[in-house]
């Protein structure tokens, strides 16, 4: 609309020009050289004009003829850049696919149209780790590192290659290199603490967690639960050096952290036992199992009572079963101090509870899918007591089901989520209870029989591999990552649906027991 305006003004201007000068002829005279030229106004004017469309037209084929071999220069380089970014779209499409020989053929003809490295570099290490070549796409990566824009990327690179290739000295240093140019990385931050933990390098580790921490890249209460496995390590490093203040310092402050791990607590309290210091470590281990009730934690209680008489011992054991009433470790602790001072009744009691309460919930669960138990499973509980020793709580006919006298209802499933039902450790309590009250053979071996099928003892099982490890370590003994093993039911068994079938009898030497502590088995008599 605008140009139209202004192209009607200017040939309105033209016009009126045109007008004016026919109008207005005039006379003009050019002397020059003895030439003499008269003309009007007008046909000068018209003249000057075509003039200066001729040198114009002159100058523009001067400069078509001068500048086309840069212009043709200019639209070559402009196909080749869109032919070279075609290759490189092909390229990264075929690493997606899978496709290394294509991966690796748009790389090359990316590389010879764009002459640009900063943009083939990656796609060149990427289709070398595709088609397996290790040494080319490690020279890639180090090659990207010579550039700033690249430089990030290849220390990803390296640092993907040593991680795989179990070279961890190069990676930490990678890492901490990737730290100094993006330390808000989420990435970089977990790699480098991985890597320092993985090396024992604690008190490292422990700043780049806080580190990670104040740029709210951790959790705070994940940052808090690794924090006091590294003050638990931090502490066997001072008690080696022979700084035992500081030793125990440190394990007051993992068992705090720490409150659902029973290794630290325990090592706390036998600092404090080794220091004669019963009551703090007696009540060390009872916070403990609060939260977190082991068979390591009774086993530190137990000598902490160790010169206690039998039934005193109980009543010890009551007061730290007290603690966690509804857990099945409570009762299993229970049953063992009953029979070690011959209470049978009270013994066939806490087995009876514990075989009703639920085990810790295993690491993976489907859904809300019920974990039920199998007629077999069902079988092994309903095993009738004979006569029951006089004078003792407990005394009289029963059965070992959840039904019975003070156990919780709903076996099929723990109040926590986990199953519940018979275990290897407490088939040979039941197989020690009925020899030493009976001396039943018979039962004994039954019930050792029936420890083969049963469904598994919690134990430490690494979140991360799903490998099983019959004590705690901070660092998974076969993955080797940091603070991941919990005290749990194997994850098999809720796979499974049901309770393990139970296997063909053996003879009791070949029974294995390496998930329970050794119980003697014996005619034991009461005094």
């Amino acid at each position: 609309m605008i140009r139209g305006i202004l192209g009607l003004l200017f040939f309105a201007v033209l016009v009126a020009a045109a007008v004016f000068f026919a109008d207005h002829p005039g006379q003009v005279d050019i002397v020059w050289q003895g030439w003499q030229v008269g003309t009007s106004v007008g046909v000068l004017v018209t003249a000057a004009a075509l003039l200066a469309l001729v040198v114009v037209l002159l100058v523009w084929v001067v400069s078509l003829i001068v500048g086309s071999p840069r212009a043709f220069l200019r639209r070559r380089r402009e196909r080749r850049r869109r032919a070279g970014y075609r290759a490189l779209t092909q390229g990264m499409v075929a690493v997606a696919a899978g496709d290394p020989q294509e991966a690796q053929r748009h790389a090359r003809r990316a590389d010879t149209l764009l002459a640009d490295p900063p943009l083939t570099l990656l796609l060149s290490a990427q289709a070398a780790q595709l088609e397996g070549d290790d040494t080319a796409a490690k020279k890639f990566f180090t090659a990207m590192l010579d550039r700033p824009e690249t430089e990030f990327l290849g220390l990803r690179g390296l640092l993907n290659e040593a991680m795989r290739t179990g070279d961890r000295g190069t990676a930490l240093r990678l890492a901490q290199r990737a730290m100094v140019l993006r330390p808000s990385t989420p990435w970089v931050a977990e790699s480098l603490f991985d890597l320092e933990t993985r090396e024992g390098r604690w008190e490292v580790a422990r700043e780049t967690l806080a580190q990670a921490v104040e740029r709210r890249m951790v959790p705070r209460e994940r940052a808090r639960h690794q924090r006091g496995v590294i003050f638990y390590e931090l502490g066997l490093a001072a008690l080696a050096r022979g700084d035992r203040r500081r030793g125990i310092r440190l394990a007051t402050q993992a068992q705090v952290l720490t409150p659902d791990l029973a290794t630290p607590a325990a090592h706390h309290a036998r600092l404090l036992l080794q220091d004669r210091r019963t009551r703090s470590a007696a009540r060390a281990v009872e916070r403990a199992w609060r939260t977190a009730p082991n068979p390591e934690l009774a086993q530190v209680y137990r000598a902490i009572h160790d010169g206690e008489a039998p039934l005193g011992r109980v009543k010890c054991f009551e007061r730290l079963a007290a603690q966690n009433p509804a857990s099945r470790e409570s009762y299993l602790t229970l049953a063992e101090a009953a029979l070690e001072a011959q209470l049978w009744g009270e013994a066939r009691r806490y087995l009876e509870q514990a075989l009703a309460a639920a085990a810790p919930p295993p690491m993976a669960k489907l859904g809300s899918q019920r974990l039920s138990h199998s007629a077999d499973a069902a079988k092994l509980r309903r095993v009738t007591v004979h006569e029951a020793s006089p004078g003792f709580a407990g005394d009289g006919p029963s059965t070992l089901s959840p039904e019975a006298e003070g156990a919780p209802k709903g076996a099929g499933e723990g109040q926590h989520g986990g199953i519940a039902g018979p275990t290897p450790r407490l088939c040979l309590l039941m197989a020690r209870l009925e020899e030493a009250e009976h001396g039943s053979v018979g039962g004994m071996r039954e019930w050792l029989d029936r420890a083969v099928g049963a469904m598994p003892d919690p134990r430490y099982v690494c979140a991360s591999c799903g490998r099983e490890s019959l004590e705690w370590h901070s660092l998974c003994p076969n993955c080797g990552t940091f603070d991941v093993l919990g005290w749990r039911t194997p994850a098999w068994v809720a796979l499974a649906g049901t309770l393990p079938i139970a296997a063909e009898p053996r003879s009791v030497p070949e029974l294995s027991t390496r998930h329970v502590p050794e119980l003697p088995v014996g005619n034991v008599t009461r005094s």
